[in-house]
């Protein structure tokens, strides 16, 4: 191949290049839902688009050989995506394991932790579920309630101490009954 053949093909690809290669990544990341991977797919259409055009290839219409190639790139990256069985893992070793009752006592505390705070101070109920139910920042906090950060952090202590205290000390509280039910009575 001679140096102007050459310089021919550098130009129909740059040209190319400077064309589709956008409409190209847009396509190929819708296909494979990865955008490092639709670039890479892309960069490759044009290196085999560059090895048809040195061999010697025909390309008649670009924009359809360019993406022509690319769905056969597409094509084998999802062939390569192979679905894997579970027996072959078992057999090798790996066990799932289903903690549901961990997180199922979590959920638990967390509930009753959020009744608790409602059998604080008005004061400490604010800030408490500002901080732990709604994850307010200190800062945030401050704000909303026009205080300042040292008196909302101070807050937030007293009320997470008179939580602990609400928590480990189970007769200080109680659970409605069927008769107060919409009521919470401290002993």
């Amino acid at each position: 191949m001679t140096v102007k053949q050459t310089s021919q093909i550098k130009a129909v690809l740059s040209s190319a290049y400077n064309s589709y290669d956008k409409m190209l990544n847009t396509y190929a990341f819708s296909k494979v839902g990865d955008s490092a991977l639709g670039e890479d797919l892309v960069q490759k259409t044009f290196a085999k688009t560059w090895a048809r055009l040195v061999s010697g290839g025909k390309v008649d219409l670009m924009k359809a050989f360019l993406y022509h190639v690319l769905n056969d790139l597409i094509v084998d990256e999802y062939r390569k995506h192979k679905t894997t069985s579970l027996d072959p893992m078992l057999r090798k070793g790996f066990a799932p394991s289903n903690n549901d009752y961990a997180r199922f006592f979590d959920i638990l505390d967390g509930k009753k932790a959020i009744l608790l705070i409602k059998q604080l101070p008005p004061i400490y109920q604010k800030i408490m579920t500002m901080r732990y139910v709604q994850d307010f920042s200190i800062s945030a906090m401050a704000h909303i309630t026009h205080q300042s950060r040292n008196t909302v952090t101070i807050q937030a202590f007293r009320g997470l101490e008179k939580l602990r205290n609400l928590y480990s000390n189970p007769t200080y509280y109680s659970f409605p009954t069927t008769k107060n039910r919409h009521r919470w009575s401290v002993s």
